[in-house]
């Protein structure tokens, strides 16, 4: 199939949906858009990131380091929902996050190769875990001047990206038999108390990008309900509208030795680029963009909404995919012109 100037956006997207790439098993996607980018052209190869994983980066043979390059990411949470759809919408787990997006990205880019414009094209994998895609594409940068990352804004221009901070507790204690209490130590009574004093916290807030928010996503532990618990853990997720090293200082203080205290991932709050023609929102998840220093100045944009993603009923509006193609195009003219003025 060869794409018209609009190309065939909701049928590339269903496409898309239709190949299961829980993260973690990206391989085959990353395989189909290999291909499908070659023969529509382009200069394609795959970055190794592990085993079968790989992300795709892709140029016009004309111009082998573009000064702007289209990216999002291939791999999508669990659980697998293949794509169907409606007069006006598209769902299936990725059709707005992010395998729409994908289709109107490339969509864009031929439109632009039209008109003497070139741009990158770079898919990556593992994004929705610990952007390991981008943590490998970070070091085979091409050096470009500007990057229009892809998440669900409703096709508004981003004003910046809240951070995150994943944060493990792990409390011990003794097992004892629960008729008498008085013998053993309970683990849960002591998690329960740390996690009461977490959300008892004042988190910080920024005037112009809101509030940090704490979601306690995962509670688990005991051995059963006539022993007292020997071991619990729970697993949290703060995100974050500025540095994080108080926040951690406050946490560590606040659970004391109720439970020990590991910080597993961090990805920092970032201030993006605007343009003064789009209207603009504030992204209260993360993105790739911090693991992408190396690729230009970052401006995030993109069709559907984050609050369907991750959902059942995940969706996206066609006429939406169709406005973000032309989107896509209006913001790579107007950054062409800007890298030709400096």
């Amino acid at each position: 199939m060869v794409y018209s100037l609009t190309m065939d956006v909701a049928t590339f997207t269903r496409q898309l949906v239709d190949i299961e790439s829980v993260s973690g098993n990206e391989g085959q996607v990353g395989d189909f858009l290999h291909r499908e980018l070659c023969r529509l052209g382009y200069q394609a190869k795959k970055m190794t990131v592990e085993g079968a994983r790989n992300n795709v980066f892709a140029t016009a043979p004309e111009q082998p380091r573009p000064a702007i390059v289209f990216s999002t990411h291939m791999d999508t949470v669990p659980p697998f929902i293949p794509s169907s759809e409606d007069a006006s919408r598209i769902y299936g787990r990725g059709s707005c996050d992010a395998k729409g997006i994908i289709a109107a990205q490339i969509a864009a880019a031929e439109c632009l190769r039209r008109e003497g414009i070139q741009v990158g094209l770079l898919f990556l994998v593992g994004e929705e875990r610990d952007s390991l895609g981008a943590k490998v594409a970070n070091k085979q940068s091409p050096a470009s001047k500007f990057l229009v990352n892809g998440e669900p804004t409703d096709n508004r221009i981003a004003i910046a990206s809240k951070g995150t901070l994943r944060v493990e507790l792990n409390a011990h204690g003794q097992m004892a038999h629960s008729a008498y209490p008085q013998l053993g130590e309970s683990a849960i009574d002591k998690l329960i108390e740390a996690l009461s004093r977490l959300r008892a916290m004042n988190l910080p807030e920024n005037k112009e990008f809101g509030p940090s928010t704490l979601n306690i996503g995962l509670i688990e532990g005991g051995r059963a309900p006539n022993v007292i618990a020997d071991r619990a853990r729970a697993h949290l997720l703060y995100r974050l509208v500025g540095p994080s090293q108080q926040l951690r200082d406050d946490i560590v203080q606040s659970v004391g030795d109720l439970a020990k205290v590991e910080f597993t991932l961090e990805i920092p709050f970032v201030r993006l680029r605007t343009l003064d023609s789009l209207p603009t929102m504030m992204a209260a998840f993360t993105t790739d963009i911090p693991a992408l220093n190396n690729w230009g100045e970052p401006l995030l944009i993109g069709p559907g909404s984050i609050h369907v993603a991750h959902t059942e009923q995940e969706y996206v509006d066609k006429k939406e995919l169709s406005e973000a193609v032309d989107l896509y195009c209006s913001v790579a003219r107007e950054l062409s012109a800007e890298a030709l003025r400096k």
